[in-house]
C-alpha cells in the first residue's frame, strides 16, 4: 500500500511536469512576485516561516504584508512557478524549474568529426 510520502512525491513530479521557469520568465512577472522568486531562486526551497523572516528582515519599503506575501505566494503557486507541499504554517515552497532539453547536435557533430578523422 503506498504511503503519503509515495503520494507526495508522485504529486511533486506532476506538478514538475506542467510547467517550470527559466530565468527568462521573471521579466513577466509583476515586481511583487519577482522579488518573491528571486528569493526563492536563492536556495530553491523555502519553509512558509523561512519566507516570513526572510520578509521581515528586508527593508521596510521593501516588505510585503503577510497578507500580500500569502496572495504573491498562491498566485506563484496557481501559476506553477512554485510548487507548494503541505498547508499554512507548515508548508514549504520549491522552484518549479524547467529541465533543460537535450542537444541532439552532439550526436551529429561527434559522428561527422569521426568519418572525418578516417579519412
Amino acid at each position: 500500500m503506498p504511503g503519503v510520502f509515495d503520494r507526495l512525491n508522485k504529486e511533486i513530479e506532476n506538478k514538475q511536469k506542467e510547467g517550470g521557469i527559466t530565468p527568462l520568465d521573471l521579466v513577466e512577472l509583476s515586481p511583487t512576485l519577482r522579488k518573491i522568486m528571486k528569493l526563492m531562486l536563492r536556495e530553491l526551497q523555502m519553509t512558509y516561516p523561512r519566507l516570513r523572516e526572510v520578509m521581515d528582515a528586508m527593508p521596510e519599503a521593501e516588505r510585503l504584508t503577510p497578507n500580500s506575501l500569502d496572495e504573491a505566494l498562491a498566485s506563484l503557486t496557481e501559476q506553477f512557478w512554485l510548487i507548494r507541499i503541505g498547508e499554512k504554517e507548515k508548508a514549504i515552497y520549491k522552484v518549479n524549474l524547467k529541465r533543460k532539453s537535450g542537444s541532439t547536435l552532439a550526436n551529429g557533430i561527434w559522428s561527422s568529426l569521426d568519418q572525418k578523422l578516417k579519412k
